[in-house]
């Protein structure tokens, strides 16, 4: 018996398959694009090739994200929720859960029995997204992987003021210019979006254990950033990308036991 999650994101689809000892059978990953339910049919297909099973095998579909209302499945649940069960499976006894993807961010608070008891989002600012590494990587003549790596070669982090990704962009800018070197202009890109999420935390208290999620968590360098705004050491799950579709895969296996 297998089950599935499908995290319908605004900017990618993942699907994760676990077996009925939760274990991760298959992955898989594509844009989303125009169409949330053909993404995700796609990304399905492409776990099950991997796991060598047909779609019968699959027992519960939940699906989570911007788009779950798209997709073919048996259960939809909030990214909130999803994320939390993710990382409190990575690591039990989580109390601050934080999700950076491409289009939003979130803070999750959770309490000692693993429930969420509080959250932040921002969802309308892309200075604390994903695309803002992105607009950032391209001024720099670097992939978005590779920016992490550049940052931690700096010697003296750029101060860039702006909080808005137009008006960061232009800082950039003036600083390749001026000069600036690129590893010191991308440890103070990465320390400016640290600065803005923490505004974005609000009410949120921070607190540890803390998990650090999502496609922007594997920038090692930004989650030392955001750390050290927040005020607390982030645990990074080995496939942090895939943790809101791995949350609602956990919510799959536990409907089909009952």
């Amino acid at each position: 018996m297998l089950v599935c999650g499908i995290d319908s994101g605004a900017r990618a689809t993942k699907v994760v398959l676990l077996d009925d000892a939760a274990g991760v059978v298959a992955s898989a990953e594509l844009p989303t694009g125009a169409s949330p339910a053909r993404a995700s049919a796609e990304a399905l297909s492409r776990a099950l090739a991997a796991a060598g099973e047909s779609r019968k095998a699959i027992s519960v579909v939940t699906a989570t994200g911007y788009g779950r209302s798209g997709v073919e499945a048996d259960a939809r649940l909030t990214e909130i929720t999803c994320h939390a069960r993710g990382a409190a499976a990575f690591l039990p006894g989580v109390r601050l859960v934080v999700d950076v993807g491409g289009q939003d961010s979130k803070f999750i608070a959770l309490d000692p029995s693993g429930e969420v008891e509080d959250f932040a989002m921002n969802d309308r600012c892309a200075a604390g997204t994903g695309r803002f590494l992105e607009v950032m990587s391209a001024i720099l003549g670097v992939d978005v992987a590779a920016l992490s790596d550049l940052a931690s070669k700096a010697a003296n982090p750029a101060p860039i003021s702006s909080l808005c990704v137009v008006f960061t962009e232009s800082e950039v800018v003036s600083l390749i210019a001026r000069g600036a070197r690129p590893a010191d202009i991308a440890a103070g890109v990465l320390k400016a979006m640290a600065v803005r999420m923490r505004s974005v935390m609000g009410h949120v208290v921070p607190r540890e254990p803390a998990v650090f999620v999502g496609g922007v968590a594997r920038n090692a360098s930004f989650a030392a950033a955001l750390g050290a705004q927040v005020g607390v050491g982030f645990r990074v799950p080995p496939d942090p990308h895939l943790n809101g579709a791995y949350g609602a895969a956990l919510f799959s296996l536990e409907n089909a036991a009952q």
